[in-house]
């Protein structure tokens, strides 16, 4: 039996509440998204660049935003002093370059178990908490790094709709 991504329930979204739970509430209904974009595909329609020539696919997708989860939360917010998961100093693409269709389960399992470990380590921070970006050296707090995020699912949930269709016509989220 070839193995397809599993059905993904989305909660629904807040539209009144403090703050913190709004911006959560739209964070992870952009999360849901990504992952309902891959339900019930294999793993080779994962990798499938269907987009050409850019390198974009659905797999690629989920691998940057477990690396780009992890070093918002928990590398720069939080502080945790751990490596990258896909990203390297020689191929700064790595996460869209080096699929391996037979391994997409294994890739969303990691990419949700990385958000809730993200989740767990912003949860123990403020807002407000700040912290100095090291590459840009700008002071940044966890309000923006929420929004940032905000940003980066909606840019790439775009991408991820184009990607279904061209795969299998499918659309909506």
């Amino acid at each position: 039996m070839t193995w397809t991504a599993p059905e993904i329930d989305r909660t629904p979204l807040l539209y009144v509440g403090d703050e913190r739970p709004m911006l959560q509430s739209f964070l992870d209904d952009y999360r849901a998204i990504l992952l309902r974009k891959c339900q019930g595909l294999t793993g080779v329609q994962l990798a499938n660049r269907s987009v050409e020539p850019s390198s974009l696919s659905l797999l690629g997708l989920i691998r940057h935003m477990t690396d780009v989860e992890r070093g918002w939360f928990r590398k720069r917010a939080a502080g945790e002093d751990i490596p990258w998961i896909h990203i390297s100093k020689t191929n700064p693409d790595t996460d869209f370059d080096d699929l391996v269709p037979e391994d997409a389960e294994f890739e969303l399992a990691r990419y949700r178990d990385e958000i809730a470990l993200c989740d767990k380590a912003a949860a123990a921070l403020p807002l407000d908490h700040t912290f100095v970006h090291p590459r840009t050296g700008k002071t940044i707090s966890l309000r923006w790094v929420y929004l940032h995020m905000i940003e980066e699912y909606a840019r790439h949930c775009g991408h991820a709709d184009f990607l279904r269709e061209r795969i299998d016509g499918a659309t909506g989220n």
